[in-house]
């Protein structure tokens, strides 16, 4: 029994050091070492953008970003709004809109095929006929925080030669333990994707703060392969295409759009199914990367609360305390880089309840991944 013991403790070492490796090398990458690249350049290149929205029974939420979006600090862009077979009022609510703002364009969806699905065939009939090459995509329910976050998002892509520009977009706070969790499981899916672009490694974006070529989306026919798959249009598009030369991250507290949360646990779940279902379409080294973290994170907390237990039981006091220490010892750095890196991505530096979420997160990450991942049809709400 004690060679075992021996056996386990060492095991438990190993992930240790897999889990620090991430947590200061990689997480570390958004939150302890990075630069903000923010100021404006004198040779900066104002270049023509489209922002793109892609928008089904949205009329309410238009009403409110449109003229927020109209008055963003840029000089040469127009808005390109995709109405996807709305029934709410949405035409009229747009005509109305583009005799008060001249930068708005639209085009409506009235069907779409059997055989794609409805958000990527509404992106695509809607990007052919954008005027300029650079595209920044957002929903309806997003609202940018700032006037510069147009010339933000798509620097990287205007003037450093890239492909893609990948943004955040962190949801509204309110009260409430779901509220809670959202933030925290929001957050850290963008420190995952952050963190990774910046290791030269890009596998992810969200399409609620995205910057593209149009010339490159129509030249690579950029959803196809994933036509049929529900959701996949912002990070499965990403996977398959970013590298690290032609990927950039956009980190800066003016950069962000703020979206509306889920409000029941029965639509968050739904929205988290969809995400998870698609992400068993990532490149194998792309799920690799992520496993390896999320099974050594699974085996640190049980090896390291069995081993306490037993450690306990036994009266081994040494081997308790090494083991304590070094549980607390993850969790001051977790929290370390949890907080800087949502400085740098926000302005806000409190993030409810990091080390109890991160428990939580295994059981959410095993569980409803893996429900997510085997699953044959999802839906969008």
């Amino acid at each position: 029994m004690e060679m075992l013991t021996e056996i386990l403790l060492v095991l438990f070492l190993v992930v240790a050091v897999i889990q620090f490796f991430y947590i200061l090398v990689i997480f570390g990458r958004a939150s302890l070492f990075y630069r903000s690249k923010s100021k404006q350049s004198t040779s900066e290149t104002y270049e023509g953008v489209t922002v793109v929205i892609a928008a089904r029974n949205e009329k309410e939420n238009l009403a409110k970003l449109i003229p927020i979006i109209c008055n963003q600090n840029y000089p040469n862009f127009d808005v390109m709004v995709i109405n996807d077979r709305s029934h709410d009022g949405t035409k009229a609510l747009l005509e109305q809109l583009m005799s008060e703002f001249p930068k708005l364009r639209t085009v409506t969806i009235k069907y779409t095929p059997d055989h794609v699905t409805a958000k990527k065939y509404a992106l695509t009939l809607g990007i052919k006929v954008v005027k300029n090459d650079v595209l920044l995509l957002t929903d309806a329910d997003c609202i940018p925080q700032s006037e510069d976050w147009i010339r933000l998002m798509t620097a990287p892509v205007r003037n450093e030669g890239k492909t893609f520009a990948l943004g955040f977009s962190p949801y509204k706070s309110n009260k409430g333990l779901l509220n809670h969790w959202i933030q925290f499981e929001t957050f850290w899916t963008a420190l995952l994707y952050a963190s990774f672009t910046l290791w030269k490694a890009p596998f992810m974006g969200v399409g609620r703060n995205m910057c593209y070529r149009r010339s490159f989306f129509m030249e690579q026919k950029a959803f196809r392969g994933f036509w049929h798959i529900e959701g996949g249009d912002d990070d499965l598009l990403v996977n398959r295409y970013a590298t690290s030369k032609n990927t950039a991250i956009v980190i800066d507290p003016n950069s962000i759009t703020l979206s509306e949360p889920k409000e029941t646990w029965k639509e968050y779940f739904t929205q988290k199914k969809r995400h998870l279902h698609a992400g068993k379409y990532y490149k194998a080294k792309d799920k690799q990367k992520i496993g390896i973290y999320a099974f050594t994170h699974l085996i640190f907390w049980f090896l390291g609360t069995a081993l306490m237990i037993y450690s306990g039981i036994e009266q081994n006091w040494e081997h308790f305390a090494v083991i304590l220490g070094i549980i607390t010892v993850r969790s001051i750095l977790l929290t370390s880089v949890f907080t800087s890196a949502r400085k740098k991505l926000t302005g806000i530096n409190k993030l409810f309840w990091t080390g109890f979420f991160d428990l939580l997160y295994i059981g959410y990450f095993w569980i409803l991944g893996t429900i997510g991942y085997q699953s044959r049809k999802v839906r969008w709400k």
